[in-house]
């Protein structure tokens, strides 16, 4: 057949019905590339519906909103750390024993050095390098497998912890437990019942996150690749002004007579997800922590330095569970030697729930940051309803369970 019979039969195909339904397959085929993301997403929305329902609308009163994030803070801060190390094909077994013991070193260095409470936590953050330095060393350079090294600093900063603390030591500084306890300065005054800091606070974050999902897509389409279809860009815009919107009623709505907004401890969050996830998508380290999770001979054989990959994700390990410890002290306003039990499990669970791979290689600071929160959100529903924390415990290993399920089985229908 010539190449001249074939331009009229194109010509007849290319109708407004089937550009039509070209559109809706470029946008339906966009989504579904990114099927395991929005999954994870579609599931939280489902788990908070859920648990509003069956808590009486309680679930998403502004004050439960703070909490929710005052109390598993802990958990995305150090998932953040938790998902490069999984991605490079190591585990963090010592996390919650890092957090009782650097939270007791800060309030013994407070209430028995009498150290100002800011020093106090520049060291507590620098006792947590020197850790990630400690088991990085036995890591990178002896060759130690991740999981023995950090099941040892488990039973060796646990016991240092017990030995240390005793009993427990309260904590009175004022200023330092306001870090997990308090929120942003009201510094535009009060719009009826609202908070006005906050209010701009959730446009000018609207603004930004449709400024940059514009911005991403012209970049794409300038190196020449063909970008997503511009309707699947202004439904994501569209879903996350909603989610922005409602987050800013609720913040702004939260509080007592004499302070509310954005609580600090969600500032902190922030700044250390946006931090870490440029790290991880935008820098020549974070690059090459996917390329050793994915296949770490070829890594070492392309040239990268796998030792001094594996030997700073240790010590970005270290410096965040400090960050962790210091917000669990604030919180509590006292170190025990029991603080941070089993934080490991559950830094390491919201990494599988947010859809990092077992295996390495693949995992994302926006997608722990989403298991976290349907772990919490799991965690915060039950605990309305006063179901019994051992139930809570069971159903939260289910949902684990059921999310490395998912990841296996997706794996094995490619195959």
């Amino acid at each position: 057949m010539s190449s001249e019979s074939l331009k009229p039969q194109k010509k007849e195909n290319l109708t407004p019905q089937n550009n039509e339904s070209i559109k809706k397959g470029a946008v339906l085929a966009s989504f579904a590339s990114n099927a395991r993301q929005y999954g994870i997403v579609g599931a939280l929305v489902v788990i908070i519906i859920v648990f509003e329902i069956l808590t009486g609308g309680l679930l998403l009163q502004p004050n439960t909103i703070v909490q929710l994030i005052q109390q598993n803070a802990y958990v995305i801060i150090l998932a953040v750390g938790m998902v490069m190390v999984i991605i490079a094909t190591h585990i963090d077994l010592s996390v919650g024993s890092l957090v009782g013991f650097i939270g007791g070193c800060v309030a013994l260095l407070m209430q028995n050095a009498h150290m100002n409470w800011f020093l106090a936590i520049i060291v507590g953050l620098l006792i947590g390098l020197l850790v990630g330095v400690w088991q990085g060393f036995w890591v990178a350079f002896v060759g130690i497998p991740g999981f023995i090294t950090t099941l040892a600093g488990m039973l060796i900063f646990r016991g240092l912890a017990t030995t240390m603390i005793n009993a427990s030591v309260p904590v009175n500084n004022t200023y330092f437990n306001a870090i997990a306890a308090n929120y942003l300065p009201n510094i535009l005054g009060w719009w009826g019942p609202f908070d006005g800091f906050s209010i701009v606070v959730g446009i000018l974050a609207i603004v930004a996150f449709a400024w940059t999902q514009l911005r991403k897509r012209t970049k794409v389409a300038k190196v020449g690749l063909v970008p997503e279809p511009i309707t699947a860009t202004y439904i994501k815009i569209a879903i996350a002004t909603v989610v922005i919107a409602a987050l800013t009623f609720e913040f702004a709505s939260s509080g007592n007579a004499t302070q509310g907004g954005i609580p600090i401890m969600l500032v902190i969050v922030g700044v250390l997800v946006l931090t870490y996830n440029f790290i991880l998508t935008r820098t020549v380290f974070g690059r090459r922590v996917y390329a050793i999770g994915g296949n770490r001979r070829a890594a070492r054989l392309s040239g990268i330095n796998t030792r001094r990959v594996d030997f700073s994700l240790f010590i970005h390990m270290g410096f965040l569970s400090a960050v962790a410890a210091i917000a669990m002290l604030s919180r509590l306003s006292s170190a025990s030697a029991a603080t941070g039990t089993s934080f490991e499990l559950d830094a390491i669970a919201a990494c599988f729930v947010g859809g990092t791979a077992v295996t390495g290689g693949i995992g994302t600071v926006p997608g722990v940051v989403i298991g976290a929160v349907v772990m919490g959100v799991i965690n915060q529903g039950l605990s309305i309803m006063g179901v019994d924390s051992a139930l809570i415990q069971t159903i939260k290993g289910l949902v684990l369970l059921l999310a490395v399920a998912v990841d296996i089985m997706s794996k094995l229908r490619k195959h």
